[in-house]
């Protein structure tokens, strides 16, 4: 992924008013983010524990999401494994993640969810860069590549919903 700036992650938000992209936290530490390893931007809101987004490059160019999380008792003995890049994470590692839909349905309040690393770091977790706490994740006959492609397939159809206007 290419770095971004500032605005243009605000500017890339599909399913929040302008007001609400101004207003989001968004990173201080873009300058450092490992950009190359990463197939979308994710994280979470230190202010709002329940609230994270996302900023993918898609073919139609920057699609940036609001997500937020249901307050959600997990067991800390089950395993719960990643929509997107298939890591098993222990206890609270992975989390329903709902997005309101792009235009007229996410404003008659229709959403769509989906399982995703709590901490949104899944293409750190496919290239080994980051390690769930207590599950180790599984070898793959895929190839790191592979697993990225996998990763951005599982991003774009989730993203695709999200779009979706019919």
């Amino acid at each position: 992924m290419r770095a971004l700036t500032e605005n243009e992650i605000r500017e890339s938000f599909v399913n929040c008013s302008k007001g609400e992209a101004r207003r989001l936290h968004v990173p201080r530490d873009l300058a450092v983010l490992p950009w190359a390893d990463l197939d979308f931007l994710g994280w979470r809101d230190p202010g709002a524990p329940d609230r994270g987004y996302l900023v993918a490059e898609t073919a139609g160019g920057l699609v940036g999401v609001t997500l937020r999380t249901p307050n959600v008792r997990r067991s800390l003995t089950k395993t719960n494994v990643c929509s997107l890049c298939v890591t098993a994470h222990a206890g609270s590692g992975v989390a329903l993640l709902t997005a309101r839909r792009a235009g007229a349905a996410g404003r008659e309040g229709n959403t769509v969810g989906t399982y995703i690393c709590a901490d949104l770091a899944c293409p750190l977790y496919v290239r080994g860069i980051r390690r769930p706490a207590t599950v180790s994740r599984p070898d793959e006959s895929l190839s790191l590549e592979e697993q990225v492609a996998r990763t951005v397939a599982n991003l774009d159809a989730f993203l695709a919903q999200v779009l979706q206007t019919a």
